[in-house]
């Protein structure tokens, strides 16, 4: 076995010998005379017993006969030379490519050769340009066109070649296997990547050609692509920058979802397992998998692949990495891995599969959990310095990966009872150490795990979560926990947040954490405090933690998350035994935790009235708490399903405790010492009191002696409360007497020392008359047992201070108190004009009390009112009742609205008694109505009289008699007498719509919906109709009346010099003084306009919502669909009260909002695109709104057929002359862009809708009202919307707009640019710059500008059929442009042409380079250096005779200008083509260099550096001037005669060097040249400079070769060196 495998291999290396000595001749003849040689015995190997060695023969075989077949045919055109033979054995490259797949299959080591060999062809190959028709072409004339898995299989080994790096011996490396770098070594041939030796290649030379091979035209992009990422990925950057343009090209034409594209991207990260697989890629290559594994949603489903490279990015030891100085390098590498493995897996957790998911989540966060408790966890190691940034960082990105995995996969993570990741989660809150920023990022983790609780959570797991989050509710900073576990921070804001939005409303424990949470010290955040509060509030609760139930027949189903805890949970919760708040302990103490007790009593009052209320289904909105206390008080109903709730509640054991609790604790809070909850609890008490039952007050009694340092406590509310709660316990007849009777006595001393009162005394007394007042009220009330005499002189020592007071007391507090006691006492029947004793007087007191009113004294004015109850009804003449009447009309002097309201309420108690439903409340102890004279007529006389007062002109007459009416109906609408008079209340209130001002319009809508609610069918459809024809139609059908008093403007709203129009009076005075009667009709056209919109903003206030709610079931509106457009427009008034109005109206009415809009959307666009240009600006503003709101809700197709419309329109309004409607079009506009933008971003930019948009936004983004705007607002809109357009548009739809968007861009980057650069340009001298650098600074601002960038994004749309279309505008923006960023901005757009773009802009490069030679000249050296470098760029695709033109251009600017900065352009020009187009430099050199050899003598400093420098760049050394000797010395002697003597000293200057230059190698043919211009040069006066000269005339002269023949010319030059000798001497001894 060994001899045979010794034999074959012996025959392989004797064909491998002649193979390699036919790959290495270099010349036509050598390759003959070796294939005549080796080629008999070579084909006696087809015969060989071995099929490796007969199959590498035919290889032998077929490419020998090639080449001797090419030779014969064309042995008489047989090059000769080596480039020649090269460019012929190029020829063998498609009979070298064709079929190296297939004979890679049959023999490996063969194909290696081949591939050798073409990697070697290769270097030889000159591509065509790319883009170019011979590019085009290439593949089909290399034959891949018929060979798809030969080009397949050559791309995937170039990119293999990429990958390589050569070793001694057959290692794997990344991304290679054992068997990948043995082909690629030709099978350990140690000399193959060696350039040194025979046949050795250098690699990295290699690997350039090898990737501009495959960015031609013989390959496709799918081919490309890997390879191309892996040569984008390569550290150097000849062959990265090539591999990032094959990169951006082949994305778009392969699918990432394609496994042929996946799999091997997978593989390349991860390495092939094995001995002999290869290695994983380094981190620069698989930062770019991961990017581009980023972009596949496929990618997301290989769960082990994507588990293996999240363990093998986390599983490195990082912290060796960083330590290390010498693996410093490498730690860099891996953190930039590690943040785009972080990266990945927040991706996978987004887009993968829910199946996919739930697979890899639970190893992915072990994995990360794993890596963050290797650093050391909860306590970081490094504890002394902590972690550094890198490290620091990329734990925080562990913790964020971790929230992300958790919320996608919930069901595997979370959602079980052990709470494992929970908890450790919390954990790392509380006790990590590694810094603030990690922090941040564990509750940002919490925060997304907060998104995996939306459902029902079962018993168990609900248990265990409030463990956890009790727990973690109780830790503090400083604590311990097990062995070094300290907590270094608090988890309470993040655990009530969990609270909040996991567990169930109803959940007792949650919201006890939210009480705690409000008691929190002032260590805690704010934002602790603020979330406990929304926890307690239903309707935030619903805010925070949606529904996601269905709709069920147009209604939201219930969820049971929402339900309320059970009172009878929250009482043992908040105030059980095991609470620190526990009932049990006896009253009196202080509070604990006394910021969050109100809240806690408060929470438990709201949940027992929503028990009371669940059958009417109170709504929750963002006041019902409110709405709670108004029902409580206001309600009759409310407060009868509450009373009846609280009855029931005491009849079952459980129930009774949890109510006894509250009493207890609510009673608690009032009598602790010094407490803050006195006024808060002490409400909640007088709330439920008179509506629970006895027994429960009884309690309470028993302990009302305890009210008494809050009685006569400093606090004004808490003496008030507490005195009220008193009267009410003190009068229940379980009140212990004893105790009772000590403290009314003590209360008497107290108060009748009122007089002599200070501070706190003061206080005391005020307290004491209260209690006195309340309690001998309640005593009244409840008429258990009739009073004792002693009583009975108690009573009236009460009555005698509290009417000694008010006669006397100058002290407003006690006037309030004194007040508040007569109106206690009337109400009871103890104040009455029959209790009134000489001294005293009714009428007297009537009086007292009216002057107390007139100062704005409410108390003053419910006095009025109780103590007209006790008065009989004579309305005529001079009664009480007629005396207090007035009284309170007359208080329509004192301007303050809730003064009225008094009024009103003290009128209904006036006319009605205690049938008026504001005394609901007031008797809040458990008994019959008291006693009341009777009444018959005197309701009707009052409402007629308010009604009438409702149409006089006086402003605060109007007002207060509104506000009356309101009270009236609302209060006594329930009898007979007011429902009579509906009709005329109605009038009444529509008379008010129209009102100026905005309480009256409030009083009026809710006068009418009140009205509403009161009348029948009949009525309430009259009232629709006239509501809905006031802001339909265009007159104000529904302002009332107008006399000369009334006003019609606003003071100041037309000025007159002396003063301003304001009544009608003023109208008509003004028309007669100027003699034009139609001024009034002008004025009042005006006014009535004005009163039109006034009304409108009446619709929607206090309930006429509900009106048109219910009408559109079953009444008017249902006929009248018109409405809607209306409605709608009317909701985006600029107007607030208007718009508010309209959106009420607009819910009530509309039940489901979006088939109401998809049904009658024609009629709404129509009417808005109707009115967007009507003559009111406040309809054109609220048009544009409208039409905003109504586009971003609805797809495209749905207004398509309007878009034009609307943008011309759009364009329109943005010109209007007034601001605010500019805005809103602005707006309108800012929302037009977002939605084209989103559309292009999703894909529909291929849509005639998105066509349309594009073909109306971007002139209007382009125009003087976009980015040529003066107003910088404007402008950054402008700017950023066509940036957004470029952006995300399609090369589809976009490229239609390029040519013109190009040019305008360009003229439009001038405008950008601040108005005072050019300023401060002009005079920088004075600011200590010069105008160069500020140019500079100009120049970097256009290179970094966005529209810069834009203009590159549209150059990359470019076709042939675009650039054609281009060339005008781009001709047009680089002649016309003005100012320095445009003529900059043309100039970089021709580079860009030229470089990235030259495969469509190389026919137009011959015109544009033309152009540019004109703008070089350009007074601004910024510009024309700019130009200058265009040419350069340019140059690379012009033309040979279009070089030369340009040759002639700076010539001609050198010779023929007498300006020296021509000079320095033409410098400028030459040096641009050397440095861009060396290449086309080099082929014209003879024209170039004697020109530059010239110029880099001037004299002219700027000029000579730029000349010289490009001479020192192009030339290797001084032979050069030898090659071009006569060029330059003709070039000289052209110009030593010139009439300018710059030229002259140049030329001679040149001669010089040249002579310099040769040196020793002048020869008889160089002297012959040099002569003359050095005898021309020497010649003539001497000059500053000529020493240099006659330094090479020596030189010359002293030559040792030349003149042999010539010897007359040689003794004219030897006569003239002596001659200059002897003078030299003469010279020297003088």
């Amino acid at each position: 076995m060994t001899t045979t495998t010794n034999a074959e291999a012996k025959e392989l290396d004797l064909v491998g010998k002649v193979e390699l000595r036919i790959a290495l001749t270099d010349s036509d003849i050598k390759l003959e005379s070796l294939l005549r040689t080796y080629l008999p015995p070579l084909l006696l190997k087809l015969a060989s017993e071995y099929v490796n060695v007969r199959n590498k023969t035919k290889i032998l075989r077929a490419t020998s006969i090639f080449i001797l077949g090419s030779a014969g045919d064309h042995a008489s055109t047989r090059p000769t030379d080596a480039a020649d033979f090269l460019q012929d054995r190029l020829k063998l490259l498609p009979t070298l490519i064709n079929g190296m797949k297939r004979n890679f299959g049959e023999s490996a080591r063969h194909t290696s050769t081949l591939f050798n060999m073409l990697l070697k062809l290769l270097h030889a190959l000159t591509l065509p340009a790319r883009g170019s028709a011979e590019d085009v072409n290439l593949r089909q004339k290399l034959g891949l066109t018929e060979s798809l898995e030969d080009a397949e299989f050559i791309a995937s080994w170039f990119g293999k070649l990429l990958l390589f790096l050569p070793n001694q011996s057959a290692q794997r490396l990344p991304g290679l296997s054992i068997e990948d770098c043995s082909f690629l070594q030709l099978y350990d041939r140690k000399d193959t990547w060696q350039p040194g030796t025979v046949g050795g290649m250098n690699l990295v030379d290699t690997k350039v050609v090898a990737v501009k091979f495959l960015a031609s035209g013989a390959f496709t992009d799918t081919e490309r692509f890997l390879p191309a990422l892996l040569a984008a990925a390569d550290p150097n950057s000849r062959v990265s920058d090539i591999g990032e343009d094959m990169l951006k090209r082949a994305i778009p034409a392969v699918s990432l979802e394609d496994t042929e594209i996946l799999g091997p991207m997978f593989r390349l990260y991860l390495g092939t397992r094995g001995t002999d697989g290869s290695l994983p890629a380094l981190p620069p290559l698989q930062i770019k998998v991961l990017t581009l594994l980023s972009r596949s949603k496929r990618a997301s489903s290989y769960r082990t692949e994507n588990i293996k490279i999240i363990h093998e990015g986390l599983t490195s030891d990082a912290r060796a990495d960083l330590t290390s100085p010498i693996a410093a390098s490498k730690g860099l590498e891996a953190s930039k891995l590690r943040t785009h493995i972080f990266a990945y897996t927040n991706w996978l957790a987004r887009v993968s599969e829910s199946s996919d998911i739930d697979m890899v989540a639970p190893t992915l966060v072990s994995q990360l959990r794993e890596y963050i408790e290797r650093q050391g966890w909860p306590t970081y190691h490094a504890q002394a310095t902590g972690p550094n940034a890198q490290v620091s960082n990329l734990r925080s990105l562990g913790y964020e990966s971790i929230g992300i995995l958790a919320r996608a996969s919930p069901a595997t993570l979370i959602l079980d009872e052990n709470l494992d990741l929970l908890r450790w989660l919390f954990d790392s809150l509380a006790a990590d150490s590694a810094g603030r920023d990690v922090s941040l990022s564990i509750e940002h983790a919490l925060s997304s795990v907060l998104g995996a609780f939306g459902g029902e959570l079962n018993r168990g797991f609900e248990e265990a979560l409030e463990g956890l989050l009790s727990h973690n509710m109780e830790r503090q900073p400083g604590d311990v926990e097990g062995v070094e576990f300290k907590i270094v921070r608090s988890t309470r804001f993040v655990a009530i947040r969990f609270a909040n939005r996991c567990l169930p409303f109803r959940n007792t424990k949650a919201r006890w954490m939210n009480i705690l949470a409000i008691g929190s010290n002032g260590n805690e955040r704010k934002e602790t405090f603020e979330e406990g509060k929304r926890g307690l509030d239903p309707y935030w609760y619903r805010l925070l933690n949606p529904s996601t139930l269905s709709l069920t027949n147009g209604a939201q189903a219930k969820d049971a998350k929402y339900d309320l805890p059970l009172v009878s949970d929250l009482a043992v919760q908040f105030f059980g035994s095991d609470s620190i708040w526990n009932t049990a302990r006896p009253p009196g103490l202080s509070l604990p935790m006394e910021n969050a007790y109100s809240q806690a009593v408060r929470f438990c009052r709201n949940m027992l009235v929503g028990e009371a209320l669940s059958t009417n289904a109170l709504a929750i909105n963002g006041e019902w708490e409110q709405q709670l206390d108004s029902l409580i008080v206001n309600d009759e109903h409310t407060r009868q399903q509450l009373r009846s709730h609280l009855h029931a509640m005491t009849g079952e054991d459980g129930t009774r405790i949890a109510l006894d609790k509250l009493f207890a604790a609510a009673f608690n809070g009032v009598v602790a010492p010094e407490s803050k909850c006195v006024a808060a609890c002490g409400e909640i008490l007088l709330q439920l009191c008179p509506l629970a039952p006895n027994t429960s007050v009884a309690d309470l009694s028993e302990k009302a002696h305890l009210l008494k340092d809050a009685i006569v406590s400093n606090d004004r509310s808490s003496r008030e409360a507490s005195s009220h709660l008193f009267g009410i316990l003190g009068s229940h007849p379980h009140c212990p007497q004893v105790s009772l009777q000590k403290m009314m006595r003590d209360f008497s001393n107290r108060a009748e020392a009122w007089q002599e009162a200070v501070g706190s005394v003061y206080f005391q007394a005020h307290g004491a008359i209260l209690a006195n007042a309340y309690y001998w009220s309640r005593r009244a009330f409840r008429a258990d047992t009739p009073p004792t005499p002693e009583d009975e002189v108690r009573i009236q020592r009460t009555i005698d201070l509290v009417l000694d007071i008010l006669k006397t007391a100058q002290d407003k507090t006690l006037q309030d108190a004194a007040s508040t006691a007569f109106s206690e006492l009337s109400l009871s029947g103890i104040m009455s004009p029959r209790s009134l004793k000489p001294p005293q007087s009714a009428s007297e007191m009537i009086s007292k009390l009216s002057n107390i009113a007139e100062k704005g004294n409410e108390n003053a004015v419910k006095a009025l009112g109780a103590f007209g109850m006790q008065c009989e009804e004579e309305l005529e003449g001079e009664s009480l009742l007629h005396q207090i009447t007035t009284c309170l009309f007359k208080l329509h002097e004192v301007k303050e609205p809730t003064m009225q309201f008094s009024v009103g309420e003290a009128l209904s108690h006036v006319a009605v008694g205690w049938q008026s439903k504001s005394l609901m409340a007031a008797l809040d102890v458990q008994s019959p109505v008291p006693f009341a004279p009777s009444r018959s007529s005197s309701l009707e006389w009052t409402l007629q009289k308010i009604i009438e007062d409702c149409k006089t002109t006086k402003p605060a007459l109007r007002q207060a008699s509104v506000i009356w009416l309101l009270c009236l109906v609302q209060f006594c609408g329930h009898l007979q007498s007011v429902r009579d008079r509906l009709r005329d209340c109605q009038s009444a209130f529509k008379g008010f719509l129209a009102d100026r001002d905005s309480l009256n319009q409030e009083t009026a809508s809710r006068g009418l919906s009140l009205v509403y609610e009161k009348g029948d069918r009949e009525l309430k459809d009259d009232l629709v109709r006239d509501l809905v024809s006031s802001f339909t139609g265009t007159s104000a059908n529904m302002s009332g009346r107008v006399s000369g008093e009334t006003q019609l403007f606003e003071p100041g709203a037309l000025p007159t010099g002396e003063g301003s129009i304001t009544t009608y009076k003023d109208i008509m005075s003004l028309a007669a003084e100027v003699g034009n009667p139609s001024l009034v009709y002008k004025f009042m056209s005006l006014a009535a306009n004005n009163a039109v919109w006034t009304s409108r903003a009446a619709l929607g206030r206090f309930g006429l919502s509900n009106i048109f709610s219910d009408s559109s079931v079953d009444g008017y509106l249902a006929q009248n669909p018109k409405l809607y457009p209306a409605l709608f427009r009317y909701r985006f008034d600029p107007n607030t009260n208007v718009r508010n109005s309209m959106n009420e109206i607009w819910t009530a009415l509309v039940r489901e909002p979006t088939a109401t809009i998809d049904q009658h959307f024609d009629n709404i666009m129509g009417d808005l695109l109707k009115n967007i240009l009507g003559k009111e600006w406040r309809t054109r503003q609220a048009c544009c709104g409208a039409i905003a709101d109504l586009v971003q809700s609805r797809p495209a197709a749905k207004y398509e057929k309007y878009i034009g419309d609307i943008w011309t329109l759009t364009f329109k309004v943005c010109d209007d002359i007034k601001e605010s409607v500019r805005t809103a079009a602005m707006a309108l506009a800012r929302v037009l862009v977002g939605l084209l933008t989103r559309g292009l971003e999703a894909g529909d930019s291929s849509t005639r809708s998105a066509g349309v948009m594009l073909k109306n936004v971007l002139p209007f983004l382009l125009s003087p009202s976009g980015l040529e705007s003066a107003a910088e607002d404007v402008q950054a809109f402008s700017l950023s919307a066509l940036m957004q357009i470029i952006k995300k548009s399609s090369k589809d739809s976009l490229r239609p707009f390029v040519p013109d968007l190009v040019g305008r861009l360009i003229l439009l980057l001038s405008s950008l640019e601040p108005q005072g650069i050019e300023y401060v340009r002009l005079r920088a001298e004075q600011y200590g710059v010069t105008g160069q650098q500020i140019d500079d600074a100009r120049l970097s601002g256009v290179r970094g500008s966005p529209m810069l960038e834009a203009i590159e994004r549209c150059l990359d749309f470019l076709d042939a059929a675009i650039m054609e279309d281009l060339r005008r505008p781009l001709e047009n923006a680089i002649a016309s442009g003005l100012g320095l960023p445009s003529r900059v901005g043309g100039s970089r757009v021709l580079v860009s042409l030229s470089t990235k773009h030259n495969f469509v802009f190389r026919p137009h490069a011959s015109h544009f380079l033309k152009l540019a030679r004109k703008q070089v000249l350009d007074r601004n050296e910024t510009i024309s250096a700019s130009y200058s470098a265009a040419c350069g760029y340019l140059s690379r695709l012009a033309s040979d005779d279009d070089i030369l033109g340009l040759v002639k251009h700076c010539r001609k600017l050198y010779f023929d200008s007498d300006e020296d900065r021509h000079r320095v352009v033409a410098g400028d020009i030459v040096l641009a083509v050397s440095k861009y187009a060396t290449d086309r430099f080099n082929a014209l050199a003879a024209d170039f260099l004697p020109f530059i050899f010239f110029a880099k003598h001037d004299s002219h400093e700027p000029a000579r550096t730029l000349f010289h420098g490009t001479w020192n760049e192009t030339v290797g050394g001084s032979r050069t001037v030898l090659l071009y000797m006569q060029e330059i010395v003709q070039l000289a002697v052209q110009y030593l005669d010139s009439p300018r003597w710059s030229l002259k000293h140049t030329a001679a200057f040149s001669i010089a060097e040249a002579v310099n230059a040769t040196g020793e190698d002048i020869n008889d043919s160089v002297a012959q040249t040099i002569w003359p211009g050095l005898e021309k040069a020497v010649d003539g006066k001497t000059w500053e400079g000529k020493e240099r000269v006659l330094q090479a005339f020596v030189r010359f002269c002293r030559a040792p070769n030349i003149i042999t023949q010539d010897e007359p010319k040689w003794s004219v030059i030897q006569v003239s060196y002596d001659t200059f000798c002897g003078v030299q001497k003469w010279a020297l001894s003088g």
